[in-house]
């Protein structure tokens, strides 16, 4: 028998919790082996410069080309960008320390809420601290169990989340696929309220959803359009409105969610625009509105200014769209695959993970940096490098990153 100061000493809080913890490092060391074994593992590049076509890498000589950013229109770092950031800094403050509907709401915000509906041609607009919590707040804020969601199966994550958290029935239907949408419209034809959701460019393929079938679907078995415009804002259609414009529904998409961190000036931020009763609602309900700082005074005023600049004149978006088609046109005709069609994303598909990250290395160490996504951010056996054009990469540089590509697909047995 142990005396009971043993017992004690065994049972004590101390040890119970160091216990504890060697338990969660077991588990934890044998998750994270699991990942590197499987070619998964997502290392970390730190930068030293600012964002932009060209910039610096720790730990690597000379400037590297970037080939990876969501920077499509290069105002990440435009001086007037910058600028626009630093007056807002001077006269906002650094931040407001507060939610918005206690005392973080400043004119700029409202400015810009205004700014991005007339962008869109909707009635109102609300901020988010990110567009992951723009669609987190959206569905559970809107629908309730007597509504129903139908969502194209690889959504982005933030939608996926978002519609988990909600309590309306859930459709899925498969890629892009209207038939397998008009059978679960038909079958969710007892709810309520109808949503489809859709992103407008799928981040991972550089595919566009079929926005006008998708409209003439919804409108067919009486149901509302949202659509996710994160890499499709600021640079598809005409003027740069997005899928919407793109495909000529701009007048039939019911809810828009998008970002500010991507082509409108690179740092953060995201939105819904909509009807005013919607907005309305989500300032009353949203709990990602309702529970987070307001964006910081420098951002708002970047992504201000680069709306001016979008709306000022097309002309980066048109060399934009020229250099993807450049690109493109370039990589098929070396014998590489790319997914999508006329989209900046450029997935190149390399199928194995491990070859895709081997590349991806090899790429950078030709001065261009790509990286290599694989499970569980794409399907298992679809790893790819994803190539993200911008318009202030010059036609040299496209040219230099084929060129690096081939090289380096040649030396791993990617072509022939």
């Amino acid at each position: 028998m142990w005396a009971p100061s043993l017992w004690r000493a065994a049972l004590s809080p101390g040890r119970r919790a160091h216990s504890a913890l060697a338990q969660l490092r077991g588990i934890l060391d044998h998750e994270l082996e699991a990942i590197r074994g499987a070619g998964t593992w997502k290392s970390e590049r730190v930068i030293t410069s600012r964002q932009g076509p060209c910039i610096r890498v720790d730990g690597i000589s000379g400037g590297i080309l970037n080939f990876c950013a969501n920077n499509y229109l290069g105002l990440s770092s435009h001086p007037e960008v910058i600028q626009a950031g630093l007056r807002a800094l001077e006269e906002f403050g650094a931040g407001l320390s507060s939610t918005r509907f206690i005392c973080g709401t400043q004119s700029i915000h409202k400015n810009l809420e205004a700014k991005i509906a007339h962008f869109h041609q909707r009635e109102d607009a609300i901020l988010y601290p990110s567009c992951f919590d723009a669609n987190t707040g959206l569905f559970e804020a809107l629908l309730t169990p007597e509504d129903a969601v139908l969502s194209d199966e690889l959504n982005h994550a933030s939608i996926i989340d978002g519609i988990r958290l909600c309590k309306a029935y859930k459709y899925r239907y498969r890629h892009l696929d209207m038939a397998d949408l008009e059978a679960k419209l038909k079958e969710a034809q007892k709810h309520r309220l109808r949503l489809v959701a859709t992103d407008g460019a799928f981040s991972m393929d550089g595919d566009i959803a079929p926005l006008r079938e998708i409209c003439r679907l919804a409108a067919q078995y009486g149901a509302l359009v949202f659509v996710d415009e994160c890499h499709a804002t600021g640079f598809l259609g005409p003027t740069g409105r997005g899928t919407d414009e793109l495909l000529g529904v701009m007048d039939q998409v019911t809810i828009i969610n998008s970002t500010l961190g991507k082509a409108l000036g690179g740092a953060s931020g995201g939105y819904t625009t909509g009807p005013e009763p919607l907005i309305s609602l989500l300032r009353q309900r949203s709990r990602p509105y309702l529970f987070s700082n307001s964006l910081p005074p420098a951002v708002v005023g970047c992504a201000s200014k680069a709306l001016d600049l979008l709306m000022e004149s097309n002309a980066i978006v048109q060399s934009m769209a020229a250099k993807t088609r450049r690109f493109r046109s370039k990589m098929e005709a070396a014998g590489f695959t790319v997914s999508g069609a006329n989209h900046p994303i450029c997935p190149v598909m390399l199928g194995d993970a491990r070859l895709s990250s081997q590349m991806a290395d090899d790429m950078l160490k030709k001065g261009i940096f790509v990286i290599g996504f694989s499970y569980p951010v794409v399907p298992k056996d679809k790893a790819r490098i994803r190539v993200q054009i911008s318009a202030v990469h010059s036609e040299e540089d496209i040219d230099r990153c084929v060129e690096a590509f081939v090289e380096v697909g040649r030396l791993h047995g990617a072509l022939s």
